[in-house]
């Protein structure tokens, strides 16, 4: 049973905080962040940038506009 929780776990780190769930991940509104025009993630996705940590462990990053990476680019969207 402990291994199954672990796995998991594992899973859940790998998928979540990267922001390629099934659903897309828009992260999270923190007023410290928001005053910032930036959003919380448990890590900066591609093409945002990091600007300061939000309650500890999660990271305060701010979009792109400009010099975005390839891998920024929404597959989806047309």
């Amino acid at each position: 049973m402990n291994l199954h929780l672990s796995a998991l776990l594992l899973l859940l780190v790998i998928l979540l905080p990267s922001g390629k769930g099934m659903f897309g991940n828009d992260g999270v509104q923190v007023r410290t962040c928001t005053s910032q025009q930036a959003v919380c993630f448990f890590g900066c996705p591609p093409g945002y940038r990091w600007i300061a940590f939000c309650h500890n462990i999660l990271s305060c990053c701010k979009n792109m506009t400009r010099f975005q990476p390839p891998q920024a680019k929404d597959p989806w969207s047309h």
